[in-house]
C-alpha cells in the first residue's frame, strides 16, 4: 500500500500482486474468451462532473469549471464506458474487524476478500467500487465505481485508512444506503464476520436488495480471533470495542468464546439461505480464500448480469 500508511497495511502490494497473478491464471481457465477485449481509455459516454479525487487523470480535469471554483477544489469530467457487469462491495469497517491474535487482525481477511473480488473485475474490464460500514451499519466511505488496477489498490487505501472519514452518516436501512450508489443491476458482494446484533432484519434488507441486484455473502470466519490461550486466573475482565463496556467472565467462558461464535456463524448461514442468499465462508488459508472467491464471482459474473 502506499508509504507512510499510519499503520501496518492489512494486504502489501507484494500479497495484491500474488493475487492478481493467481486470478490471471484461475480465470483464463474459466473463462477463456467470453470477456470483452482490454479496457482502453477512460470512456466515451459524459456523465457529470465532480470533484477531484485522487488517482484521477490530468486530461479528464475540466480546467474552465476549476477556475470557477479556484481550484479548490478542482473539478473533473466523469465519462463511463459500457461494461458487461458492476461489482460494488460492501465491507464490513466496524471495530470489530480491527481486533485479532498473533497479529492477523479481522480485517486483513476482509481486505483480502475484497483484493480479490477487485482484481477479478480487472481481468473483466469491469467496474470496480467500494462502500464501507460500521457496527450500526452506517455508511463510513464509498468509493465510485471505475476501472482499473490502480483503482482497486485505491479502494483497499481507503478501507485500511478508516480515520480519514470524520463523521459518519446518520443510521438507516442497509439495503436503501447500498441502492443509492447502484445505477444499474450489479454484483453485491458484503463481506463482513457478521458479528451483529439483529441479523434477521439484515437479511431481510438485503433479500429485498437481492431482487433487483445480485446481491452475495461472504463471511470470514473468525473463530481464529476468538482463539484466546488458557488463562489461570478464575475471573476476566473483557472489552468491547464497539460498544465501549467491560465485563467479568469466568475462566471457563472465555474458552467457550470461540464455540459460540462458530454456533453463532452457522445460525448466520442457515438465515442466509432462508432469505435466499448465497453465502460463502471463508477463513485465513490463502489460497483456499482466493480460489474460492474467484470461482463465486466467475460463476457469477458470467450470468452476464
Amino acid at each position: 500500500m502506499k508509504p507512510g500508511a499510519t499503520s501496518d497495511p492489512l494486504i502489501d502490494l507484494s500479497q495484491i500482486a500474488e493475487i492478481e497473478l493467481f486470478i490471471l491464471k484461475r480465470m483464463k481457465e474459466l473463462a477463456l474468451g467470453d470477456h470483452a477485449s482490454v479496457f482502453k481509455g477512460p470512456g466515451f459516454n459524459f456523465v457529470g462532473l465532480r470533484d477531484w479525487e485522487p488517482g484521477d487523470r490530468v486530461s479528464s480535469i475540466d480546467w474552465a469549471q476549476s477556475t470557477i471554483t479556484n481550484f479548490s477544489p478542482m473539478v473533473v469530467r466523469e465519462f463511463e464506458q459500457p461494461s458487461n457487469a458492476a461489482i460494488i462491495a460492501v465491507a464490513d469497517a466496524s471495530l470489530s474487524t480491527r481486533c485479532g491474535t498473533h497479529g492477523t487482525p479481522i480485517a486483513a481477511a476482509i481486505a483480502r476478500s475484497v483484493a480479490a473480488i477487485g482484481l477479478s473485475a480487472v481481468f473483466f474490464q469491469d467496474l470496480f467500487g467500494l462502500l464501507t460500514f460500521d457496527e450500526e451499519f452506517r455508511q463510513i466511505d464509498a468509493v465510485r465505481p471505475r476501472i482499473g488496477r490502480s483503482h482497486v489498490v485505491h479502494c483497499l487505501e481507503r478501507y485500511q485508512d478508516r480515520a480519514r472519514v470524520a463523521s459518519p452518516a446518520a443510521p438507516r436501512d442497509l439495503g436503501e444506503t447500498i441502492a443509492a450508489h447502484l445505477r444499474r443491476p450489479s454484483l453485491v458482494p458484503v463481506i463482513s464476520d457478521f458479528l451483529f446484533a439483529d441479523p434477521a432484519r439484515i437479511m431481510s434488507e438485503l433479500s429485498l436488495l437481492n431482487a433487483r441486484h445480485d446481491v452475495f455473502l461472504i463471511m470470514v470466519d473468525v473463530r481464529f480471533a476468538y482463539q484466546l490461550p488458557d488463562v489461570r486466573a478464575g475471573w476476566i475482565e473483557i472489552f468491547d470495542v464497539e460498544a465501549g463496556t467491560t465485563r467479568i467472565v469466568s475462566a471457563r467462558e472465555l474458552r467457550q468464546v470461540a464455540v459460540r461464535i462458530e454456533e453463532w456463524q452457522e445460525h448466520i448461514q442457515q438465515l442466509a439461505r432462508d432469505a435466499a442468499l448465497d453465502i460463502v465462508r471463508v477463513g485465513l488459508d490463502r489460497w483456499e480464500m482466493e480460489a474460492a472467491l474467484v470461482n463465486l464471482v466467475a460463476e457469477r459474473r458470467l450470468r452476464k448480469v
